[in-house]
């Protein structure tokens, strides 16, 4: 069993930045999927970015060029800089692991952009 512990989300105002941190436990980690997913009110949940075993990354296209996701494999932690943020982007924001055929989330973290 994997348990997600995330952390950094908060209050910003628009322009801002936040970074977000999710440790992972267990011994997985440094060849699982990592991502971030968020959901706002009345949405369904989406992709924000993820990045592979290899360090490969994706991004959704609303967050190209304002985020970037990293991973630290000694760590357990996959960390999610947010810069240049807008009031769409707030929402929960929850970490997940992959690994074939698992899949564990985080309890999620808020993150609310307004000034």
């Amino acid at each position: 069993q994997v348990q997600l512990v995330e952390s950094g989300g908060g209050l910003v105002q628009p322009g801002g930045s936040l970074r977000l941190s999710c440790a992972a436990s267990g011994t997985i980690f440094s060849i699982a999927v990592a991502g971030w997913y968020r959901q706002a009110p009345g949405k369904q949940r989406e992709l924000v970015a993820t990045t592979n075993s290899g360090g490969s990354t994706n991004y959704a296209d609303s967050v190209k060029g304002r985020f970037t996701i990293s991973r630290d494999n000694a760590k357990n932690t996959v960390y999610l800089q947010m810069n240049s943020l807008k009031p769409e982007d707030t929402a929960v924001y929850y970490c997940n692991v992959r690994v074939w055929p698992s899949a564990y989330w985080g309890q999620g973290t808020q993150v609310t952009v307004s000034s």
